[in-house]
This record gives C-alpha cells, structure tokens and sequence, in this order.
C-alpha cells in the first residue's frame, strides 16, 4: 500500500466523472471520523465506495474535539465496560497504525485525600486490566513533592498529591484525513465541498443521491447510485434523514463545547491537568508544542453550525477554572491565541443534562433503508466503523474479508520517527515530502492542495496545518503565502485570492467577538 492515495484539489472534475459512472455497494455521507473510518474499512474489504462530505473532511465536530484518544476512564464511573474495554484498546491500535497520530502524554489527575486516591487506583487497575495496558505504562502515584517538581504551577493547598497515567493526544483532523487518504488508496471514490441535496428514491428504497459542489465557482454535481447508503453527517444526521420520505423528527442533541489556546509560557503544564472547575466538572489544560489549551464546556446547543458563538460566559468558565487550579498571573483576554468551538451529535435522551449524555454510538434505519450512525467517540472510531460494515456486508448478502483496519499503517504512519516536531507530528513519515518541496508555509499549502484535497484557504490554515489555533497570532500570517500557493495551483485570480483570505480573517474575527476590544490585535 505505501503512501496513501494523494487527493488533487485540481483534480475534482474527475471525482465527479467517477461518483457518476458505477454503481457503488456503499455510499457514504459526511466525511467526518465516522465517514472517513467506514470508509477505509469497507474499501480495504473490497467494497466499492463512495463518499461524499459537504464541506470540508472533519470540518464539523472532527476538527474540534480535545484532541484525545483516552481509554473512557470516566465510563468505569457510569459502569460501561463494554465502551471503557473497547476505548481502552483502540489507544493502543491507533498507536501502531498511526504513531505520530498517537502521542504518549501524562494525564495527571490532583487527589485531595487517601480516599479519592484508593478508589481511583482501583478504578485505574481494572481499566488497565481491561485495556490490555503495558506495564510500562501503568499508573503512577505521585505525593505533594512529586507534584511539585513535575507541575509547580500547580495549586497544592487543598492536595495530597495525584494519580498519574499515561493517555494519547492526536491531532483529530490530520487523523480523518488520514482515513480518507486511505480508504482512496483501496480505490474508494471520496470528494469533499460536495453536498447532499437529494436523496433518490425508487419504490420506497433509497437508491442512490445527489451530490453538488459547494465551492465557489464550481457549477458541478454528481448523481451517485449506490446499493447501501450510510448517513455519517455528525450534527447534520437528523437533516439528512429529512431527506427520505417518511424519515422525519430529531434524534439528535447537540451539545456545544468551547475550548482555549494560550502560550504555554503564561500557562506552563507539562503534562495534561486534569482540573476540577468550581461547578465539579473535569476540564483539561492540555500541553501542544509552545501552547497549552484549556477545554471544554458541554451546554445543549439549538442549532447546528459549523463555527458556533463563544460567548463571553463560556470563556469565563474555562478561565476562572483554571486560575482557581492553577498559581499563574491572571489571564487576559488578549492573552487568549485562539479559540474554537464545536458541536457534538449526542443522541438524545430526555431529561439528561448534556454532561450526562451518553458517548455511545447508535445505528438505526430509515424507512427507505438508510443506515443512519450517530453519537460515538473519536476514540472508539475504527471499532466503530468495523461494526458498520460488517452489517453493510449482511445487507449486501455479501462475504468479506476479516477487517484489516487494526493493522495496516495509515498514511505518515507507516514507522515510528526519531523527531518530535511540529511536522514530524503532523506528518509522520510524509514531513520529508514537505521539507524536500520548501519547508514553509507554501510548501505545507501545497502538499494540502496537491496530496490532500485541500480546496479552499480554510482547509488548509484550519485542519491541514492547525495554525489557525496552533501558531502564534492564530497563524494569520500564513495566510498570505499559503494563499499564493494554492491560487497558483487552483487558478484563483486576484479577487478569489482575497476573498480567501478575508473568510479565514472573518473567522479569527468571529471567534473573538466576545473578548475585549483590543484582544488580538485587531
């Protein structure tokens, strides 16, 4: 398999051509983790496939979680150890398929008596033995010294000291897109900024759909027929389902969560603190190169956007958690790098706050025969997508080879790498193609544009390269090179060139709009 297939942004007009020509087994919506995941598994299983994502690959709720794949520690609480076995797991999968995917960081967890220390030992063990964990890796305990040489900035008034064990940290959308490469190297057909407008019906079965671009300037559209159709749109779920005649009312609640990016100076951790806000929920301050972030707040949300309002109220929280937690200098809100926010596909159940809301994936189907997936865990994704096709394959009558997915690298991850670096990380082995094509801003937009079917300004500064949050002034100021490099690329004329890059400003400007004035600069 070597490198993952390369996906030209040029190269749409073929994409098309093909989602016209055959008749897929599968046809998937939304290119998120779950999409991308089911994807990857049926093609390399020898389905045909196509999918189809409106916007861009992880560009709703996959771009914008904590960024862990944690084992469910929490879920031994609620006692699901079937999601807590499974959790645990796929940590260590992921870590062999994927390594710069699946960085080893401490998850250091402050104690206040003997007491909360013995039961969460207790619960660390069983989650350890559930999840097959190494012995290397098994939990520590650290006392008041330990924490004070390991995380000074650390509150230690009302602590006797922590448990400390190790979790992974990804990057979520550099893991999607690794799926998507790689379900297009096993010849499935994906296009992103293609969106689902029609749903095509024969006799009450669904048959097939209408896919259009949402690109600017791009007059296309592409009628896929396919024999099963997966809805994997996330938070968009309940709108695809609307599509289908008969298929009406929400299953989903949206809950929205807010999370932080500051210098790693003005918050120095240098492992990820899991800190208890004042209201006794868990938020995390995470460790990422010179930034740490700090999330996340979980609220019902109404409506289903990609870039939903951070209200003033939401960053407070966050901010006020973590100075009660933490001995630094008070945080400013021009102190803050950058923000985000994203929505999370929680299936609903009446009466629960959004905290208590299962993280549990669920299937139904549609009355004109439409798998529809929602609720899961980026953590439990490639389990996950196993199960699907598995049932994809009853539904075609069809046998199929075991699922590989546990075993073969994704693309960047096909050996572990001696260097830690922002690209290493990013990249895995395919840094090399970067650093050989310039090293720099334009050389990172131009392996987005040719190998990773970045289509627009935003797909590249957001979820290729993660200095939309991860750079220093929120990386505005890639955005004029990187815009260079892609509109040579894509034939952008001067006024396309400036509508990109005014978009991308408009979006740092949003996220901002409840901090001060002057926060950021503007």
């Amino acid at each position: 398999m070597g490198m993952g297939a390369s996906l030209n942004a040029g190269e749409r007009a073929a994409s098309f051509a093909r989602l016209e020509a055959e008749t897929f087994d599968l046809a998937i919506i939304g290119g998120g983790i779950t999409g991308a995941g089911i994807a990857r598994d049926a093609a390399l299983r020898g389905l045909s496939v196509a999918l189809v994502e409106a916007a861009d690959y992880a560009s709703g709720t996959s771009s914008r979680s904590s960024k862990m794949i944690h084992g469910g520690l929490r879920y031994l609480a609620q006692g699901d150890v079937a999601l807590v076995r499974e959790s645990a797991s796929e940590r260590q999968v992921l870590r062999r398929i994927a390594p710069h995917l699946a960085r080893l960081t401490p998850f250091v967890i402050p104690t206040t008596s003997l007491a909360t220390q013995a039961k969460l030992r207790a619960a660390l063990w069983s989650f350890e033995k559930l999840g097959g964990v190494p012995a290397a890796e098994q939990h520590e305990v650290w006392g008041l010294d330990e924490l004070a040489r390991r995380e000074p900035h650390l509150r230690r008034d009302r602590l006797n000291g922590a448990v400390a064990y190790p979790e992974f940290l990804t990057d979520d959308a550099r893991l999607t897109l690794a799926n998507i490469r790689s379900a297009a190297a096993a010849g499935a057909v994906v296009l992103n900024h293609a969106r689902v407008e029609q749903l095509l019906e024969e006799g009450g079965r669904a048959v097939g759909l209408v896919a259009r671009s949402s690109l600017l300037g791009e007059d296309r559209a592409a009628r896929v027929r396919a024999k099963v159709i997966v809805n994997a749109a996330g938070p968009w779920v309940d709108g695809i389902r609307a599509l289908a005649a008969g298929d009406g009312g929400r299953r989903l609640a949206i809950s929205k969560g807010i999370h932080l990016v500051l210098p790693r100076a003005l918050l120095p951790v240098s492992s990820t603190l899991i800190l208890r806000a004042p209201d006794k929920r868990n938020i995390f301050a995470v460790p990422r190169g010179g930034f740490t972030y700090l999330g996340t707040t979980d609220h019902f949300h109404p409506t289903v956007d990609y870039w939903p309002e951070i209200g003033a109220a939401d960053i407070d929280y966050l901010l006020r958690a973590t100075e009660a937690a933490m001995d630094v200098a008070p945080i400013r809100d021009q102190d803050i790098v950058a923000l985000w926010a994203g929505i999370r596909p929680l299936i609903g159940e009446a009466g629960k706050k959004a905290t208590e809301v299962s993280r549990k994936d669920e299937m139904w189907v549609g009355p004109s025969g439409v798998i529809a997936i929602a609720g899961g865990k980026l953590s439990a994704y490639r389990a996950m997508a196993a199960r699907i096709v598995d049932d994809v394959a009853v539904r075609l009558e069809r046998r199929l080879q075991p699922c590989l997915t546990a075993d073969l690298p994704l693309p960047g991850g096909e050996r572990v790498l001696d260097g830690d670096d922002r690209l290493d990380r990013l990249y895995g082995t395919e840094a090399m193609l970067v650093r050989a094509g310039g090293d720099d801003v334009a050389a990172e937009a131009r392996h987005g544009v040719l190998h990773e079917g970045a289509a627009t300004l935003e797909d590249y500064w957001v979820r290729r390269s993660a200095r939309a949050w991860f750079d220093k002034e929120a990386g505005r100021a890639a955005l004029a090179p990187a815009a260079d490099a892609m509109g040579r690329l894509l034939g952008w004329d001067e006024r396309r060139r400036a509508a990109e890059i005014h978009h991308c400003l408009q979006l740092d400007r949003n996220s901002r709009r409840a901090l001060l004035p002057d926060a950021g600069g503007k």
